[in-house]
Formats: structure tokens, C-alpha cells, sequence
């Protein structure tokens, strides 16, 4: 029991937004400008893959420290370090299979099973893998370490399916939206668990908004429609900062509802 003067225990917040609409909107968006952007810096720039690599590590490294220090979910500081892990998760894949000659079968296979003894410890040290209960730092630990995962693995996943399949990148990003579609349909008419739903489209969003990613910047001899690494990275980069905004004006509005109603 509480001693008599003892204020209850406030719950601690959690550290990574909710899913939803505008969740989808942007990491779909992060993905995509992702892969550009990995391919700007690369090639357009000529920085090569191995000075790009530990440049946007080194960024990464610097966002997850602001992105920790936050202790709970703040739109900048979590949406900046989702659109550089994407980068930096492009980028990981790309060396192994560039600079490394790594088969994108091996890729794939190497992490998915990185994914899954991820999510296992993570288990077996939580017992959960909800998204809603980031509140401790050994959970967004593990929460971050997956997303990385994730994004490894989806940008050997996506490459694999575009040169196997010679689907092309339109072609590749339907087929992904497809399954997306079905996960969908999967949790809302029977039921899929909410945990095992999220994180498989979660998974699929990446190779989807890589592949049309590449589908908008790549040039018209390579099956894309030409706009351009810079184009399409800042079309995507000015969308993100607008909707990230939003979010914080509505997140803003809704602490100063809090505060009123607790001074009530």
C-alpha cells in the first residue's frame, strides 16, 4: 500500500508514437526517400558506399543519442532517426552485395534470421513485442535494433524479388503492396494478432516504398520514370517535414489540454 501522503506512480509514456494513418504515411515515405537518398549520396555525389556508410552511421549514432535522451515519443527526434536508419539500413545491404559480393538469397536469409533472434531475446526479456509499451530503455533497445532489422532486410528482400521475378521496380512495389493488402484483410476479417500483423507489413513497407522509389528516380532505359535521386528524395524529405509538423502542433495542443485539465 502507498504510504497516506504518497502520490499514486505515473504511468511512464511511451517512446514511439501510435499506429496509425499518419505512422503509415510517413514510414512509407522514410523508406522511400531511403533508398534515394543512399543512392544520391553513393553515386550522385561520389562519395562511394563505403565513405556514405560511415558518414550517415555516424548521423544515425548522433539521432539515436537525441532520440533516447527524449525518454518519450517526440515527433522530430523519432522521425529523424526512422528516416536515417533507413538509410543507413539501405546502405548495409548495399555494401554486403557491392562492396562484399554477398548474394542477395544469402542477404536475406542472413537478416531474417537476425530479425527473428532479435524479436526472440527481446521476448524472452519482455514478454511482450507491443509497440505501445516502449517505456524503459532496454525496450527501445530492442525496438530499435528491429527496425534496423527490418530495414536490412526488406532492401535485400525488395532486390532479390525485382531481379528474380524481372518484375521490375512498379511491378515489384505492387506485388509487395499486395501482400500488405492481404495482411489487412488478414487482421481485420480473421483476426491476425495485432503484434504479428504490425510487424510483417512493418517488414514490407520497405521493399514496397524502395521499389517505388527507384520506380520514380531511376531513368526510363532502367524501368523508372526519370525524376531523379534529388527530386525524389526532397519531394518525400518536404512531405515528411510536413506531416512530422502536424504531428508536433497536435501533440503540442493535446499536452496544453492535459495541463488545463489537471489545473481544473
Amino acid at each position: 500500500m502507498l504510504a497516506p501522503n504518497t502520490p499514486p506512480a505515473v504511468p511512464s509514456p511511451n517512446r514511439v508514437p501510435d499506429v496509425t494513418l499518419d505512422f503509415w504515411l510517413i514510414k512509407l515515405m522514410a523508406v522511400t526517400m531511403g533508398e534515394t537518398a543512399a543512392d544520391y549520396l553513393a553515386v550522385n555525389l561520389g562519395l562511394g558506399l563505403t565513405v556514405t556508410s560511415l558518414i550517415m552511421a555516424g548521423v544515425l549514432i548522433v539521432a539515436l543519442v537525441l532520440q533516447f535522451a527524449q525518454k518519450r515519443y517526440v515527433p522530430w527526434a523519432y522521425w529523424l532517426a526512422v528516416v536515417l536508419i533507413s538509410v543507413v539500413g539501405t546502405l548495409v545491404t548495399d555494401n554486403l552485395v557491392d562492396n562484399f559480393g554477398v548474394r542477395l538469397q544469402t542477404t536475406t536469409i542472413a537478416f531474417s534470421v537476425v530479425l527473428a533472434a532479435t524479436f526472440a531475446v527481446w521476448y524472452a526479456s519482455e514478454r511482450t513485442l507491443s509497440i505501445h509499451t516502449i517505456f524503459t530503455t532496454r525496450r527501445e533497445i530492442f525496438y530499435w535494433l528491429a527496425i534496423l532489422s527490418t530495414f536490412s532486410l526488406g532492401t535485400a528482400a525488395g532486390d532479390l524479388v525485382a531481379e528474380s521475378f524481372d518484375l521490375g521496380y512498379l511491378g515489384t512495389g505492387l506485388l509487395f503492396g499486395g501482400v500488405i493488402a492481404l495482411i489487412a484483410l488478414a487482421y481485420y476479417l480473421v483476426h491476425l494478432n495485432a503484434v504479428l500483423a504490425f510487424w510483417l507489413a512493418y517488414i514490407l513497407t520497405r521493399p514496397l516504398g524502395a521499389s517505388f522509389g527507384d520506380w520514380l528516380s531511376r531513368p526510363a532505359e532502367y524501368g523508372g520514370l526519370g525524376f531523379g535521386t534529388i527530386f525524389t528524395s526532397l519531394i518525400f524529405l518536404g512531405c515528411i517535414i510536413a506531416l512530422v509538423l502536424s504531428m508536433t502542433l497536435r501533440q503540442t495542443a493535446g499536452d496544453a489540454d492535459e495541463i488545463l485539465l489537471e489545473s481544473d
